[in-house]
């Protein structure tokens, strides 16, 4: 008697092959010896190429049910599985015994549902992305120029509270805090909150403009001032924020001859433009920040003090995103789904595993730099998962922190090895310039000096 015959007689062999479910029966050695025409058009595989072979030359012996039931002999009635990455079913699966009684086999009957699956999967991208289009028309509605700052984090929350009552007011505000902080986005924020949010918000980056020509971006100057003016003059950047607010980023830049002129302006409230005798009266709010730490500076007088104590009338420190990486899974989430549905892309899943890599890095572009590596995950990724490979591959330097074994590793222990790398790298990529690196990493030349002994590099 045939193999086979043991399981289903003629008639029952006719009866399975018109069903629409997937029908398969191994026998105890794990050898496919029924496969009916669906099992073949849900699988792609024909019955000539699969029976009387074993079932795991076919399949992952962990996705296979028939293995499972055959050990338990309990049968799974309409379980969701997954026997291959690329099929989705609804699996039920027998244990067959003869009439002593004898456990010869097992039959199961699988309903393709694949299509249900991904459907579901292109509905739930749509629902997220329908669900953060409301949330932004919400926002939007709300008003609340804040909404911008992403992050839960306790600290910012604290700030943002605090500054929301300030930016009600006149005072200035100087905002220190590495780059890619956000420390621009705070300003714009304090600037939508004040009363002057109609009047114009005129930045200008002090660390990006030559000296020769800081003077006439920040005061502007009249015809003929110089070979090669325009004619009718130019206004500068204070003037054009009149009545509105002027955003300093990286003050600590500014060269010492300018600290004295900005001074004056924001003591007198008035400018003279380059080549002109009748002053100019502004009223403009001023909004400074830096990556610096200019209390340092001013000891060391690379800065004026007068100004510092002028520019510091409301302080506000954006901590780093080491500092805060409770904040991590909720940026990289808000990111994804933003950027998903930027580039109409479905949002793709990533593993808690990841999220602890990404953790552990020391991320010295901060907000900015967590930002643009999810723009390229989203655009570079190919699946429906990010996993830690993908992390690795666009930031080498995130790698496990491994303990080695019988050892604990403490979170100072760990901010140390992650500080010295970043000098390390620095220090490579300014070419050994103790200047550069000092002011790339936001610190004093003295401070360096200390990092340098501390961790004994020479």
């Amino acid at each position: 008697m045939k193999a086979a015959d043991r399981f289903a007689s003629p008639t029952l062999h006719t009866l399975l092959s018109s069903l629409d479910d997937a029908i398969s029966i191994i026998n105890t050695e794990g050898v496919i010896v029924y496969w009916n025409e669906a099992a073949e058009k849900t699988f792609q595989i024909s019955k000539d190429e699969i029976i009387g072979k074993n079932i795991q030359k076919f399949f992952q012996q962990e996705d296979i049910m028939h293995l499972k039931v055959l050990q338990t002999k309990q049968t799974v009635r309409d379980m969701y599985h997954q026997p291959r990455p690329d099929k989705h079913v609804l699996i039920s699966t027998y244990p067959i015994y003869d009439e002593q009684n004898e456990l010869i086999g097992s039959m199961s009957v699988e309903k393709d549902i694949t299509s249900t699956i991904k459907l579901n999967e292109k509905l739930s991208s749509a629902s997220k992305e329908l669900q953060q289009l409301k949330q932004q028309i919400t926002q939007s509605q709300l008003g609340d120029p804040f909404t911008k700052i992403k992050g839960r984090n306790t600290a910012i929350q604290h700030i943002i509270t605090n500054v929301k009552k300030v930016a009600k007011t006149d005072a200035t505000v100087l905002i220190s805090g590495e780059s890619g902080v956000g420390k621009e986005l705070f300003a714009q924020a304090i600037h939508e909150e004040s009363l002057r949010r109609e009047e114009p918000f005129i930045p200008i980056n002090c660390g990006a403009i030559p000296n020769a020509l800081f003077e006439s971006e920040l005061f502007g100057y009249e015809s003929g001032a110089y070979t090669g003016a325009s004619k009718g003059g130019k206004p500068g950047k204070m003037e054009m924020a009149d009545g509105g607010t002027l955003f300093l980023d990286e003050v600590g830049e500014l060269p010492l001859d300018m600290q004295v002129k900005l001074l004056r302006a924001l003591q007198e409230r008035e400018i003279y433009r380059i080549g002109g005798q009748t002053p100019k009266k502004v009223n403009v709010r001023i909004i400074a920040a830096t990556n610096r730490i200019l209390e340092t500076m001013v000891s060391e007088g690379t800065f004026r003090s007068d100004l510092f104590y002028r520019l510091n009338v409301f302080s506000v420190r954006i901590p780093p995103l080491r500092e805060r990486i409770d904040d991590i899974p909720y940026l990289i989430h808000t990111f994804l789904n933003e950027l998903a549905f930027q580039y109409s892309k479905p949002v793709p899943v990533i593993r808690r595993e990841t999220i602890n890599l990404l953790q552990q890095y020391h991320w010295p572009g901060n907000i900015r730099e967590i930002r643009n590596l999810t723009e390229r995950l989203v655009i570079l990724n190919e699946h429906s998962e990010i996993t830690e490979t993908d992390i690795t591959q666009l930031l080498p330097l995130a790698k496990p922190i491994v303990p080695v074994f019988g050892m604990k590793v403490s979170l100072t222990d760990e901010k140390e090895k992650l500080e010295k790398e970043r000098i390390l790298q620095t220090l490579k990529k300014t070419y050994g310039n103790k200047s550069l690196t000092a002011k790339e990493l936001g610190m004093s030349r003295a401070n360096l000096y200390k990092k340098l002994r501390k961790y004994h590099i020479k």
